[in-house]
């Protein structure tokens, strides 16, 4: 069903034209990616620790939309981007919902669309949202990448077995943790290969690479708005 709605859109936009020019759709692929990096952590953080199976739920409505979508010509851009984004929710469903508390198996469990995606890539199909589902992997292994090099997981598994109340306590040690040159020097490295990988993204001309680059980069603002509430609570 999938290959025949997207070998349907590909052909309405030989015949009908993209509505959106090459240079926008690559910066509209930069941003679009920058959002859905940040929708976990605004919207289905919340959600999912209240209501874990309606967070897993909603994952049908994002495949369902880009399916919609695939068979729209004026579409196919977004319905692509919102099945790629729909491997992202439906990882966080399952790990935030029911696996938070074993960090070890944070990465996995992200990593659950990715035989879909590297089939996806290697037929050529669906390639915006299945770069900004690497791009967003990514982001995620390197971020964790930190957390084992400086030794946080123990605060990790501590912030989730605790009362929301009582988390400020966690995340003020864990600040602690990571208040060394060392810790910093670690953290300026990693800091400078997201950027780099993500500024070879958009030195591309293909929209797909934006989507990576933008998920890519989009790690960074949300790694620091962590920070910035670990520091303030």
């Amino acid at each position: 069903m999938l290959s025949n709605i997207t070998a349907q859109s590909q052909l309405a936009n030989r015949l009908t034209g993209n509505p959106i020019d090459h240079g926008s759709k690559r910066f509209s692929a930069f941003l679009a990616a920058a959002f859905l990096v940040s929708v976990p952590v605004f919207i289905q953080a919340p959600l999912v620790r209240l209501h874990p199976w309606v967070s897993l739920l909603i994952t049908l409505i994002w495949l369902a939309g880009g399916l919609y979508m695939l068979q729209k010509p004026v579409l196919t851009f977004w319905g692509d981007l919102a099945i790629g984004f729909s491997w992202t929710w439906l990882a966080g469903s399952i790990y935030w919902g029911w696996l938070r508390e074993n960090p070890y198996v944070h990465l996995p469990v992200e990593a659950i669309g990715l035989p879909i995606v590297l089939i996806l890539i290697s037929q050529h199909r669906l390639k915006i949202g299945s770069y900004f589902y690497l791009g967003s992997l990514l982001g995620t292994g390197i971020t964790d990448l930190y957390f084992y090099w400086v030794d946080l997981i123990p605060y990790w598994q501590k912030v989730m077995q605790v009362e929301p109340a009582a988390a400020g306590t966690v995340l003020q040690a864990a600040l602690q943790q990571i208040h060394n040159p060392i810790a910093a020097i670690r953290a300026l490295w990693l800091l400078s290969l997201l950027v780099a990988i993500g500024l070879l993204g958009i030195r591309s001309t293909h929209a797909h690479w934006w989507a990576f680059s933008g998920a890519v980069l989009s790690t960074i603002l949300v790694d620091a708005l962590f920070l910035i509430a670990a520091t303030l609570a």
